[in-house]
This record gives C-alpha cells, structure tokens and sequence, in this order.
C-alpha cells in the first residue's frame, strides 16, 4: 500500500502546528533533536512568530516555550541567505531581550535554542545536523571553564544544595535537509525524512511521529486546504525556478541530441527529433525537482500537460 502524502513540514507549521491540539507534533521532534523529553507549554508572541505567509523570504518562525521555560526558536529556511548566521544570532538576541523585563534580575534571562531547518546547502561540513554553543577554554591549555552554580533540592524542607554547571547561552541547531542521505540510524533521523521527503513509514518508532503522519496526513485536508497547500508549493517552486530552470536543462540536451543525429540524417530532421527529445527531457527534469520538494502528481501534470498516468510512469523510471 502507497504511504500517504503528508503536507510540507514548513506549511503545517504556518497552518496546522500552531494549535495546541498539535503540540505533540513538535514536541516529538524537539525530543528527537535535544535528546529529552520535551512538553511545550505555550507558543509565544514576536513579531515573526505570524501565520500569515512571507514569500518573499519564504520564512516560518515558531517561538515556543517548553516546561523549563526555555525559549526554542524553530526556522525553516527554504532559499539561501546572505549573513543568514548573523540573522540567527540577531534573532536569539532579540528574543532574550524581548522576554526580560526591565529591572530583572540577569539570573532570569531566558535559555534560547535555536533549531533552523534548512532546504539549502549552508557552509561546507560533512554532516546534516550541526550543534553550535558558546564554550570558554584556556588559551594555554585548551581546557573548559566550568562554571557552576548553587541550587536547592526539590524537596525544601531536607535544605540541601547541590551544584550544576551553568548552561545560559544559546544554542544553535542547523539541520541541512539536502544533505541528509535518507539513512535512517537514529529518531531524529526518522523526522529529517519526514520533513525532507513529506513521508513517514509504518515502520518509524520515534516519539509521536506516527501521530505526526496522522495529522499531516494530505488527504485528510479539506478541498480548500489542499488548495492553499499546493498553492503554496507551486509558488516555491516558481520561487525557486526550479521549473523554468528544468525546463531549460531538458531543452538543452535535446537540442544537443539534435544536433549529433542531425549531421547524420539531415539538419531539419535533426531539429524536430531535438525538440521533441528536448521537450521529453524537459518534462522528466520538471518531474525530478518537483517530487524533491513535494509536489504532487496532480500538480506535475498540470505544469507540464502530461496527464497523471503518464506521470506515474515517468517516476517509476527516475
């Protein structure tokens, strides 16, 4: 049985997440990411954290806030950005400014992470899940300082102490989505193909991920979200030229098809049977891009007049 489409992780967080219904959503990837059990309280306030849609930038920005009242920034980032580090480190700052008052004591600033989901290739790393954190070490010896403080156990009345290490700057998760080979070697794993593939497989374990496959279920939409989704996904695509630029690639190689057949039969023939192969190619590339960022048959057939069909056949030899 096929598995079913699931709508764009960056959609659903626009669109679906917001709701506190769908907490459980992200917080089974927050607890696949940070490596702990994670409860989101509440989705804070900012002036990015909007629903309305941005396709100038193509951004979503979700600010949350989980049981420790940490402040978790998730970015989803599908077009390459200049000075996009500086953004981020902006965008925590302005974020602990935001949520302190004015007089407060310095021990209550707000603990930022920041996950950052990005559909573009940042930076050159061999890995697709990148930690970033502030650390001090000896300019001599290269060892860590720790610096630590005292806190009160639970249970007040036993008045005892203990002492953790202090862990107050924010911390920086860059997630490269195209850099992830769809080995699956760890829950996290399984939600980078989700959002990479719009997929969840029946044999996925990570926490809450099969309810994420439930409620982001595409044929689960309604008429008019499917609409508003797929719109959204041909905008992308046109925003990211991948169609005229597919198009172009198609018809370049069969023009060179063309030509090489054209010395031997004729340049006139030659011409037709490159156009042809060209449009061919063209359609195939259109195809190729379109299933990468999710793009459905129905969408396919109606940017290249092929009918669905014919689609289905085309994938099946990619």
């Amino acid at each position: 049985m096929k598995t079913p489409q699931l709508v764009r992780f960056d959609w659903a967080m626009k669109h679906l997440l917001r709701d506190k219904a769908n907490f459980d959503v992200l917080e089974g990837f927050l607890t696949a990411l940070l490596n702990e059990d994670i409860k989101i309280l509440h989705i804070l306030e900012s002036e990015s954290n909007q629903a309305s849609e941005n396709m100038k930038f193509n951004r979503v920005d979700l600010l949350v806030e989980d049981s420790q009242q940490r402040k978790i920034i998730i970015e989803i980032q599908n077009n390459r950005e200049v000075d996009y580090l500086e953004r981020l480190l902006f965008g925590t700052s302005k974020v602990i400014v935001d949520n302190h008052k004015l007089g407060e004591p310095y021990k209550n600033i707000a603990k930022i992470i920041s996950v950052s989901i990005l559909y573009f290739n940042l930076g050159r790393g061999d890995d697709y899940v990148y930690l970033g954190k502030t650390e001090f070490k000896g300019m001599h010896t290269g060892t860590p300082l720790l610096v630590k403080e005292r806190k009160q156990v639970s249970d007040v009345l036993k008045n005892r102490f203990f002492f953790s290490e202090k862990d107050i700057f924010p911390k920086y998760f860059l997630i490269k989505t195209e850099k992830f080979e769809n080995i699956i070697e760890s829950p996290l794993d399984e939600w980078i193909y989700m959002i990479k593939n719009s997929e969840v497989k029946a044999e996925f374990k990570s926490k809450n991920i099969q309810i994420a496959k439930a409620k982001l279920d595409y044929m689960k939409m309604s008429a008019a979200e499917k609409r508003r989704h797929d719109r959204y996904l041909m905008d992308l695509a046109s925003e990211k030229d991948i169609i005229d630029n597919a198009k172009q690639e198609g018809l370049e190689k069969g023009e060179k098809i063309g030509l090489e057949k054209g010395e031997k039969i004729g340049l006139e023939k030659g011409k037709k049977i490159g156009l042809e192969k060209g449009k061919v190619l063209a359609n195939r590339q259109v195809i190729l891009e379109g299933r990468k960022i999710g793009l459905s048959i129905s969408i396919l057939a109606t940017m290249t007049g092929l009918t669905e069909t014919a689609i289905k056949e085309i994938i099946k030899s990619l």
